[in-house]
């Protein structure tokens, strides 16, 4: 399938918790690191399956998340994974979707409803949509939530807590299945809103990939100057060095797909980011106060206003305390 031309969102804002939330018999995780965990503990915390199973490539994190009770069996094949399951969600590294999808689709059981969290997705729908049988409701999906760490321990009920879950189905999509997906997501505390996917990747291309990219970059860059020792980079660790290995220490497979599969949305934004950094660098050369200035209140004024539309916390440590979760 080609992926719809990108353009604004195609339905409106759910947000909030689910009046009615679902309840699935068993939910299928095929891949159970951090988001895949993170979704376990959040469906046996607010009850929204009798079963829950997952599959991984790594034996070390199946035994893991049978040791952690966050499974009732881990599976080696995904196609055993999914049988039975009325919903199916791919938490691994979306360049996998293709192959799993296709070793999954003769196991998948008829009306079941096939999901996704990767952070692109017309990508996503090309490589999963040519194995989706008849009579499986495939609509791909987004919790726009994370942390840098990774594996089954990693995760955490409320990670999807007052976050944006984004769902790019196709337009002749079931409207029974989709509001049953929406009202997962709100169940475990997501805000759902549905969008094309074009429109996905270019917005998520700004906000989340090239800020990833760059912070692999600086981290390198920083730890490959020859004038500055590896220990005086960790010992001087202002905070906005600090901040980019943040970024920098995430899942490196998962963001290895991230980029190969968003490249031209990707592309287009770091492109504009050089144009606008060459100006930034223009603008230092020459002394021009003003627009430097100018760029510093307004960017200032982004970041309050994310503040205050709750997706991030003015605490020192990003609000990022997982007590009690």
């Amino acid at each position: 399938m080609t992926a719809p031309a990108p353009g604004p969102s195609t339905s409106d804002t759910e947000t909030g918790q689910a009046a009615d939330p679902p309840h699935f018999r068993r939910v299928a995780i095929i891949g159970i690191g951090l988001i895949g965990s993170s979704v376990a503990r959040a469906v046996k915390r607010y009850n929204l399956a009798d079963d829950i199973v997952c599959n991984d490539i790594n034996p070390a994190y199946r035994d893991e998340a049978e040791a952690l009770g966050l499974v009732s069996r881990a599976h080696a094949a995904p196609e055993d994974a999914v049988k039975g399951a009325d919903l199916v969600i791919f938490c691994s590294p979306v360049g996998s979707y293709g192959a799993l999808a296709e070793a999954i689709a003769g196991a998948l059981e008829p009306g079941a409803i096939l999901t996704d969290v990767g952070s692109v997705k017309a990508a996503v729908v090309t490589a999963v949509e040519p194995h989706v049988p008849e009579g499986v409701h495939f609509i791909p999906g987004h919790p726009v939530a994370g942390t840098e760490q990774s594996g089954p321990e990693a995760g955490f009920p409320g990670l999807f807590q007052n976050r944006w879950c984004i769902l790019t189905p196709r337009d002749d999509v079931d409207p029974a299945a989709l509001a049953r997906l929406k009202a997962f997501w709100q169940a475990m505390g997501a805000n759902v809103e549905v969008m094309n996917p074009g429109h996905h990747d270019l917005v998520l291309a700004i906000t989340s990939h090239v800020p990833h990219l760059i912070a692999y970059n600086i981290v390198g860059t920083a730890a490959d100057l020859e004038t500055v020792t590896q220990s005086e980079v960790i010992k001087y660790s202002a905070g906005g060095f600090r901040d980019f290995t943040r970024i920098a220490a995430s899942d490196p497979t998962m963001w290895r797909d991230v980029f190969l599969n968003n490249r031209d949305a990707v592309l287009e934004m770091l492109g504009r980011f050089v144009e606008d950094l060459t100006a930034l660098q223009r603008a230092i050369r020459w002394g021009d106060a003003e627009t430097l200035m100018a760029l510093f209140t307004r960017t200032r004024a982004i970041r309050r206003s994310i503040v205050e539309a709750g997706q991030e916390s003015p605490a020192p440590d990003f609000g990022r305390t997982h007590g009690g979760e």
